[in-house]
């Protein structure tokens, strides 16, 4: 069996995650690891995101992948101390040292390899094999005859790769770029996206004076990648032998995580059925906020995988609400509203299982019982008439709305 790994930025997000369709999650504590400023755990979220997943046959992986300085290295013995005795199902390290430290403090835990430590080849699975280590998050770097050698190679361990989301134009995700113009340490979890930001050129003899660098008419994004799409080429990826497909996005919100857990839960639901088809999921990813989609370097060179227009993102759809409760006996939902929606607009509602439901606007009804031509106000629970949801559905209209 494949697993589907998600993404979790907090504990809300984990348990959409899980109930959307993905077999386990990575998550980052409040220190050590990469995306530490915006999207971390507790020691107790820790807790209950193991309870809610174990309780589910699912699995929580703890991230402490920064690559550590000397000043780091007595908080993270006394975070491991803290965290001794959690039944998490495995550690994601890039770092030598972290990993000794974590087999001093804690034992033989699972470790797995970050793909911040750039394993490219067999040669360097096959040593951290010796380490300990029982999975690779392999480069992305790889295309898939690559990955296949190293998979075959080396049977003794379990192979991750990426296959959608972001993708950073450094190595494997080591970047100095943010460190340089903002003093934020990327590989110490706190990346400012320098890379996204948009450029010009000064003259030396001109201080002041700012020339647009021009490659079209929308500017340039000349340090800005593509997102990663495995989808139309997904049944390939897992032909290889790797056993776990990754979905990037810790910092998304829980309509990104969502729809891209349904996505590929459906994707590889049929692949394993044997009937794989891709085009109805690949218009649904479409609909979640994206840059322009690549598929990496999978099938080579991505000699199309930065972004020489508009480096921003597309926006389609947006997220209007979420499902708390369905009253059969009127044919209301009670949903959570997240943005602005009106009467006459026409919407969406999905779930897991690949559930979608088309409905018009015909009605919004606050829970005092007042009747509202729209709503306005972010976080306001209204009652709405369509057709039957479930809770924990998620609602989206299209942006021409």
């Amino acid at each position: 069996m494949i697993e589907l790994l998600a993404p979790a930025g907090d504990l809300q997000k984990l348990k959409v995650a899980i109930d959307y369709g993905a077999d386990a999650c990575y998550i980052g504590g409040e220190l050590f690891g990469l995306r530490t400023a915006s999207a971390s755990f507790t020691i107790d979220n820790i807790k209950e995101a193991l309870e809610y997943a174990h309780s589910r046959g699912k699995k929580v992986y703890l991230v402490l992948n920064i690559i550590p300085h000397n000043e780091d290295i007595e908080q993270l013995k006394q975070y491991l101390e803290e965290i001794k005795g959690l039944p998490i199902d495995g550690f994601i390290v890039s770092d030598p040292g972290t990993l000794k430290l974590i087999r001093e403090s804690l034992g033989y835990v699972e470790i797995h390899l970050s793909t911040q430590a750039n394993t490219t080849s067999a040669a360097s699975a096959a040593f951290w094999a010796d380490q300990g280590v029982k999975r690779i998050i392999l480069a992305r770097e790889l295309n898939l005859e690559e990955i296949s050698h190293i998979v075959k190679t080396v049977p003794e361990l379990d192979f991750e790769v990426f296959v959608h989301g972001a993708m950073c134009m450094s190595y494997s995700g080591r970047c100095l770029i943010s460190s340089f113009l903002t003093g934020r340490d990327a590989n110490r979890g706190d990346c400012a996206q320098s890379c996204r930001w948009r450029y010009h050129l000064v003259e030396e003899k001109r201080p002041g004076e700012y020339f647009p660098i021009e490659e079209t008419e929308q500017g340039t994004a000349i340090m800005s990648s593509k997102d990663l799409a495995a989808l139309p080429i997904l049944d390939q990826v897992i032909q290889t032998g790797v056993k776990s497909l990754k979905l990037e996005g810790r910092n998304k919100s829980i309509f990104y995580v969502a729809s891209i857990v349904r996505i590929y839960r459906e994707a590889i639901d049929r692949i394993e059925r044997g009937e794989y088809h891709y085009e109805d999921l690949y218009d649904e990813m479409l609909k979640v906020s994206h840059r322009d989609y690549s598929t990496g370097f999978f099938m080579g060179h991505p000699d199309q995988a930065q972004n020489y227009g508009d480096k921003g993102y597309i926006r389609d759809y947006q997220f209007v609400g979420r499902v708390l409760d369905y009253d059969d006996t009127t044919g209301r939902a009670l949903i959570e509203q997240r943005n602005h929606f009106k009467l006459g607009d026409e919407m969406e509602a999905f779930g897991p299982d690949y559930r979608l439901v088309r409905f018009q606007v015909n009605d919004i009804m606050s829970t005092q019982g007042q009747a509202q031509e729209s709503a306005p106000h972010p976080m306001q629970q209204l009652w709405l008439t369509m057709p039957k949801v479930e809770p924990g559905d998620l609602i989206r209209r299209p942006s021409s709305n």
